[in-house]
């Protein structure tokens, strides 16, 4: 078998115990082999100042610069903030995008996870965060589209799925990225 594709997973909310937080845990548990998932923080990163790109950058800049860089894909499981995506999101995207001319993000796959406690589960995210990704030359998943409502009456108490209809939307949509994947990135 060919090395797993490297995906980082991007979580958009800073909460320890987030539904998103638990959600990206799922997609992870639900991989294929052939996708080797890990979670990479974003809390950690202070606010985007270009005035670095000029100085020395934060260190923690220059980890997550690499990160992402090594990454073959990415995986962003977010809430939505204020029909938007959070701002600890946004900042980590214009981290790793600048400065201008090494945009570590550009030409990987990437696939988009909202969920959120209203109904629409995030719609508004999702949509800012593909508006972004595509000016960062991330070909981004376009169906299955997923947007998660009412998540909290979908996990149990220890956040796993508590009926067959969430564990078979994940199970497809981890499929269908895993397809995406595989088209975009050659095989290592």
């Amino acid at each position: 078998m060919a090395k797993p594709y490297d995906v980082a997973v991007i979580i958009g909310s800073l909460r320890k115990d987030s539904f998103n937080r638990r959600i990206a845990q799922i997609l992870i548990e639900s991989a294929p082999a052939q996708l080797q998932m890990e979670v990479v923080e974003i809390a950690q990163l202070p606010l985007y100042n270009q005035d670095y790109d000029q100085a020395t950058a934060p260190a923690e800049y220059t980890a997550f610069r690499q990160r992402v860089a090594s990454a073959d894909a990415v995986l962003f499981v977010t809430p939505e903030h204020n029909r938007s995506m959070p701002a600890a999101l946004k900042n980590a995207l214009d981290v790793a995008s600048r400065p201008a001319g090494q945009n570590k993000w550009a030409r990987k796959p990437a696939g988009i996870v909202t969920a959120s406690i209203s109904a629409i589960g995030g719609f508004g995210a999702n949509h800012h965060l593909r508006q972004s990704l595509t000016f960062l030359d991330m070909p981004t998943l376009q169906q299955p589209e997923a947007y998660i409502g009412k998540v909290q009456d979908l996990l149990d108490a220890s956040g796993k799925p508590n009926n067959d209809g969430t564990r078979e939307f994940v199970k497809k949509y981890i499929e269908a990225f895993t397809a995406w994947v595989e088209r975009i990135v050659p095989p290592s």
